[in-house]
């Protein structure tokens, strides 16, 4: 019997590839336009069922992996965008009640 293909994602702070099922995906919300033709940017969230849309970073569980790449600002390069360390901050006490 043929064994099934285990999909692998490197985490964004210590750059390792790993099952993706062990790692906890990070999202941006695609942009949004309101009434007025104004661009919204799309908001930074954990996605714990890995199904959200939007563009999507993979980290470990591991806090420290995500002030890493805090630090290096790899999470801003994955999305192209300036995030908030306010931002920072929500994901690590959310990684934390997961």
């Amino acid at each position: 019997m043929k064994q099934k293909r285990v999909p692998l994602r490197m985490c964004v702070g210590c750059g390792e590839m790993k099952p993706k099922k062990e790692l906890v995906r990070i999202v941006k919300a695609p942009d949004a336009t309101d009434e007025n033709g104004a661009q919204i940017p799309g908001a930074i969230s954990l996605d714990t069922t890995g199904r959200k849309p939007g563009r999507g970073a993979y980290i470990c569980h591991n806090p420290s992996c995500l002030q890493a790449a805090a630090k290096a600002r790899r999470l801003e390069r994955a999305f192209s965008c300036r995030i908030d360390p306010a931002v920072y901050e929500a994901l690590e006490e959310e990684m934390s009640r997961t």
